[in-house]
């Protein structure tokens, strides 16, 4: 290489780095722009500020000795795509489970004070059930999208969590003749002698089983909306009501006498589905 050709491969060169530089702020610019822009373009916005009224249905997953059999309805308003708050509440009724089909051929027909075993009246008198629960939360939907079924049909769906405050009104139907013990783990009134006293019955059989009455606890679940058109989606939802019971109204606790330290934290699972009507009925896109 002489001198006189120097000056022109430093020439080259700089055009080389500058078109390298160019191209490079070219593609930054490019990259930036792309991930500032949304993901999708005119998204439907399914749930986005609109009220959402679900009538609905919920049986018990997890139920001992009665199952409970609901209907009632959901009222959520969403915020946003993710966020929202809601309230549900559920009427129900209760049928046996087959557990307590199975115990109770096994128990006496007739009470005997000398046994602990309760009779079959006994038993079944003191079981309670649950008219009405529902709760109070808030509700995250962190996932949603699109399925497709052998590329043709299209539904949208999203996932849900919920967390809150379960309330529930327990009920009890133990006649007099049965729950008789007017103090369960006390002393009792001589009718003998009305200024003596009997000492405890120790047969937890005819205590009240204080099983009854209204509880607060907390509410958790979990579903997922699929959607059938722009306003109306089928919603599956698993629940967790949790709160303190004693649904067998028994002497959980083994001390022969019913009292409250025989109710525990228990976790009522409900299977729910049903329905969600979107107002307004009209939905938006995004630009």
């Amino acid at each position: 290489m002489n001198n006189h050709s120097l000056p022109a491969v430093v020439a080259i060169l700089a055009a080389g780095v500058t078109t390298l530089v160019a191209d490079t702020a070219h593609a930054d610019r490019r990259t930036n722009s792309l991930a500032a822009d949304v993901a999708v373009r005119h998204r439907r916005l399914l749930v986005k500020n609109r009220f959402e009224l679900a009538p609905l249905f919920e049986s018990t997953i997890n139920a001992d000795f009665r199952h409970i059999l609901g209907a009632g309805a959901k009222l959520e308003y969403h915020l946003g795509d993710m966020f929202s708050i809601g309230v549900i509440g559920v009427a129900s009724a209760a049928l046996d489970t087959k557990l307590v089909d199975k115990i109770v051929p096994t128990l006496e027909r007739n009470a005997d004070s000398k046994t602990r075993e309760p009779s079959r009246t006994e038993f079944l008198d003191h079981l309670n059930s649950m008219p009405f629960h529902g709760a109070v939360y808030a509700s995250l939907t962190p996932w949603y999208g699109k399925l497709a079924a052998f590329s043709q049909a299209y539904v949208a769906f999203d996932f849900y969590f919920q967390a809150g405050i379960a309330f529930a009104q327990l009920k009890s139907d133990c006649p007099i003749s049965v729950c008789s013990d007017p103090a369960p783990g006390k002393p009792r009134p001589d009718p003998m002698n009305p200024s003596e006293n009997l000492p405890q019955d120790f047969n937890p059989n005819n205590d009240p089983p204080l099983n009854s009455g209204g509880r607060v606890g907390i509410y958790l679940g979990g579903g997922i909306h699929v959607f059938l058109n722009d306003f109306l989606a089928l919603d599956l939802t698993v629940r967790d009501y949790a709160f303190t019971d004693n649904p067998s109204g028994a002497d959980f606790n083994a001390n022969l006498f019913v009292s409250d330290a025989d109710n525990r934290f228990l976790h009522h699972l409900f299977f729910g589905a049903g329905i969600s009507v979107m107002l307004p009925t009209t939905v938006k896109r995004t630009p």
